[in-house]
């Protein structure tokens, strides 16, 4: 008898401890997400999505019931295709007598290939984004959200100007990255993650919750608040059912759902995807540029070659010709010593020319030694201060004003 109460106890106590394991928010602990009630039927679709139907595959569907598929077809992503699921559509709405809108019936195409190569991708930078984030105090899971947004794609660009793998829009990035004419740091991976994990840390700071905060990176804060008002309720699903707005539409309510299908996935990929072999990390070292320099005379002695460094450095505009100052310059580590000992040539070079042609250029037209004149007077003379302030040479711009001469200096800062 008491071995068996003895027994009884120790599994009430097992499906407690099982039951009320605790789930961490913001700081970056285990399983801070769940499938909130009512989501459910909504992630596992995403997770089909993503995993099971193929490009060539379109799926006609019950957007308020996720669950419910009326049909998948397969049809090329062109006018004969888009005719042909159109048909479909029809087919569907009279058979199932629904309204020919998107309120009941949408269509959506496959994307296994397009997420399966973002997987891979992931490989290249995860390591560093989820330390990222751990530092920053959240989750790490959190890595994966680009998967939603651009499949890992530091390029990617939306018809309406968001860019890079976080798709920051241009006024949201300026506010947590470098973004001017020589430098868009949204194309940068890891630049444009430490911007979008302190845009997600005050998202939460601010409404308090991962299913809103996460909904808010796509769809705005203001817009997320406005929706609470309206419905009484801070449940992202409340949201989803009762709160109408034009611009709270399919993409905004299915962004969380995407996401925690993504995560599921991610974090399982042995079952999914058994046989996936992602990217090696890319280490990189950066050095950061302290004034402006050219970048064929530091690239061409260092041996880097314009495309490996625009590779490694996607945030620099493709036709840059100088560094500009501030930037930290992305290199593997086995090529800094060599940048830096071409940095420093390059910046000696310029000086040395200077001193040196004024003196030739003088010396052919000076009169007789026996009677020096003012000119020859006048060329020793800046021949001497320029020797003598080779260090801060002055250059003169095309408009006639005089202006510090470049002479670029570096600081290393690993990160």
């Amino acid at each position: 008898m008491n071995l068996v109460l003895t027994n009884l106890l120790c599994v009430s106590f097992a499906l407690f401890a099982v039951l009320f394991v605790p789930v961490r928010g913001a700081s970056g602990q285990d399983a801070p997400f769940s499938v909130p009630l009512g989501l459910e039927d909504t992630v596992e679709f995403w997770k089909q999505i993503f995993t099971r139907y193929g490009f060539g595959e379109v799926v006609l569907f019950d957007p308020v019931d996720p669950s419910k598929i009326y049909s998948v077809l397969r049809a090329p992503d062109n006018e004969q295709g888009r005719a042909m699921v159109e048909k479909e559509r029809s087919r569907i709405v009279a058979e199932y007598d629904l309204v020919d809108d998107e309120a009941r019936i949408r269509s959506q195409r496959g994307a296994k290939e397009h997420f399966l190569e973002g997987l891979r991708v992931s490989g290249r930078y995860m390591g560093q984004m989820q330390k990222i984030f751990r530092d920053e105090g959240l989750p790490a899971e959190l890595a994966y959200l680009p998967l939603v947004e651009s499949s890992f794609n530091i390029r990617a660009r939306s018809s309406v100007g968001a860019l890079g793998m976080w798709q920051f829009m241009p006024e949201t990035g300026k506010k947590f990255m470098r973004i001017d004419a020589t430098v868009d740091e949204r194309r940068d991976p890891m630049a444009s993650t430490r911007g979008a994990a302190r845009l997600l840390k005050e998202n939460y700071r601010i409404l308090g919750n991962w299913p809103l905060a996460i909904t808010a990176y796509n769809h705005g804060t203001e817009g997320i608040f406005r929706g609470i008002k309206i419905v009484e309720s801070d449940n992202l699903v409340d949201l989803i059912r009762r709160y109408q707005a034009p611009t709270f539409g399919f993409a905004s309510k299915n962004f969380y759902a995407e996401f925690l299908a993504v995560v599921d996935i991610a974090t399982n990929r042995d079952v999914h995807f058994p046989y996936l072999r992602t990217h090696r990390p890319v280490a990189l070292r950066e050095v950061e540029v302290k004034r402006q320099t050219s970048l064929q005379a530091v690239l061409k002695p260092a041996a880097i070659s314009q495309s490996e460094f625009f590779e490694w450095n996607p945030a620099l505009e493709p036709k840059a010709k100088f560094l500009p100052v501030g930037y930290h310059v992305k290199l593997p580590p086995n090529k800094v010593d060599e940048f830096l000992a071409a940095h420093k040539r390059a910046s000696m070079a310029p000086a040395a020319k200077k001193s040196a042609a004024p003196t030739k250029r003088r010396a052919a037209q000076a009169p007789t030694p026996s009677r020096p004149s003012a000119g020859t007077i006048k060329t020793k003379a800046m021949t001497r201060v320029v020797s003598s302030t080779a260090a801060t040479p002055k250059a003169k711009t095309s408009s006639g004003k005089r202006t510090p001469a470049v002479r670029p200096s570096l600081k290393l800062a690993a990160r």
